[in-house]
């Protein structure tokens, strides 16, 4: 733990660090790359140049200044922020890299507050998050390794079928070149590739949340093609039935957890819909007992991902039911039969059907952030607690809240409490990569967390 004097330290530059902005870490990741190179190929450059990243490590820089002498507050969003960087095989050593140009631009922007005794205090508060960090990544690493299937680093997979699901998501099928058994995941985790090829700039790694359940021999992945979108446009365009794919092991923290008898609502907007997929497919598996609800918003039919394959699913699953909504529907869509609801989703004329068991049903829900702010005004405004949620930067919008992990009260008192708690962080909250969203009316009000997801490698993250 940190002693008074360096936390007291840290946070007396708090006032220099939000007057220069984004100069801090731009002026950062300019000498991080010019000196270390190599770590392009970690980074998420087109983030660099959207101007995301610079922006996503200030926040985190700020939020871990000012909570440091409340490191409870990081708990959860550790684990989160761990299972994100094994799918990027950070090492330790890549720490030491970071926390030398952090220290060093400390001392370059501002070389007058930059004393021996502040950049003492700033090198033991980074160094005591990035052995935090390290200490659980390497028990990551090691469980994955492990477990029946499982592997540490990469690992070479066939693409075993390529399908056009709709106008922009493509799905991949993966199955092992060593044709060993895979390690099962949870569903709503995701899957790492890394990619090494001569028609891309720098080698580059991605997320991908996995489609399906788990079955021991294959994964599926299903990718939206995005505008401008370095990997997804090489994967649409150029990874084909045949190829070979260097990938990780799943990871990831947001995962379906009920019992059998839990009712169970999944919501999804455009390419939000792959962790609801695994989810959904791991019910029909083990033959869920109660009710499970499949809702999905997108902008119209060419857009609609799985459609034929949801329909088909709830006709044979007498538990499912599935609703549909298209944003602006193409003539050629057919109302009551591709879709039920024109326009966003609104949960308002499903209510007696989704709270039929109002105490114990569950929510996931992922998809953009203009989605996960409607879906989670709604069910708040029906009184649900949310259990577990990131709300994250997605797109060219920003989402600043970085709660994470605790109960939303019902009772009005805590919700006005909460609201002021919120306020006094919404600045400084780091911004994640995913989106997606856990609510349940089941649980009570227990504890009031606010976790911030601070990166300290800088991922970005």
């Amino acid at each position: 733990m940190l002693d008074q004097k360096t936390i007291d330290t840290v946070k007396s530059t708090i006032p220099l660090l939000e007057s220069v902005g984004s100069v801090f870490t731009n002026h950062f990741y300019q000498r991080m790359f010019t000196h270390n190179p190599e770590l392009k190929d970690v980074f998420n450059l087109s983030h660099q140049r959207s101007g995301k990243q610079p922006v996503a490590l200030m926040d985190a820089v700020l939020a871990y200044a000012n909570h440091l002498d409340n490191p409870a507050v990081l708990l959860s969003a550790v684990e989160r922020i761990a299972q994100k960087h094994t799918g990027f095989m950070v090492q330790p050593e890549q720490y030491a890299v970071v926390g030398e140009h952090l220290l060093k631009t400390i001392e370059e922007l501002a070389p007058d507050a930059a004393t021996p005794e502040v950049l003492e205090a700033w090198g033991k508060a980074y160094q005591l998050l990035a052995d935090i960090f390290i200490q659980r990544e390497q028990q990551i690493y090691q469980a994955s390794a492990t477990k029946r299937g499982g592997w540490q680093g990469t690992r070479e997979f066939w693409v075993t079928e390529k399908k056009v699901e709709s106008s922009e998501i493509t799905s991949f099928v993966l199955e092992p070149v060593d044709v060993q058994p895979v390690a099962d995941y949870l569903p709503g985790q995701y899957l790492s590739i890394y990619l090494d090829s001569d028609r891309l700039t720098h080698k580059e790694y991605r997320q991908y949340s996995l489609s399906d359940r788990p079955n021991g021999r294959s994964y599926r992945i299903s990718v939206k093609r995005e505008a401008g979108g370095v990997v997804s446009n090489h994967l649409h365009q150029h990874l084909q039935q045949g190829d070979i794919l260097e990938v990780l092991p799943p990871a990831g923290d947001f995962k379906l957890e009920v019992e059998p008898d839990t009712p169970v609502v999944l919501l999804s907007a455009g390419v939000g819909l792959t962790p609801m997929l695994s989810m959904l497919n791991t019910l029909l598996e083990e033959s869920h007992l109660a009710s499970i609800h499949y809702l999905h918003a997108c902008e119209d039919g060419r857009q609609h991902a799985f459609r034929e394959y949801i329909e088909q699913q709830a006709r044979q699953h007498f538990q499912l039911s599935s609703y549909t909504w298209y944003n602006r529907p193409l003539d050629e869509d057919r109302p009551g039969e591709d879709y039920q609801y024109q326009g966003l989703m609104e949960l308002e004329p499903l209510r007696l059907q989704l709270l039929a068991d109002r105490e114990n049903v569950q929510f996931y829900f992922c998809g953009p952030v203009g989605f996960m702010q409607m879906i989670n005004r709604q069910l708040r405004e029906w009184g649900l607690v949310r259990l577990r949620s990131t709300m994250s930067y997605s797109g060219r919008t920003k989402l600043f809240e970085g709660v994470r992990g605790g109960y939303i009260p019902a009772r009005a008192e805590d919700q006005a409490l909460l609201g002021v708690v919120i306020t006094s962080i919404i600045s400084s909250a780091i911004l994640s990569a995913s989106t997606w969203g856990v609510v349940s009316s089941k649980s009570p009000v227990q504890c009031l967390i606010l976790e911030l997801a601070i990166c300290p490698c800088p991922c970005g993250k």
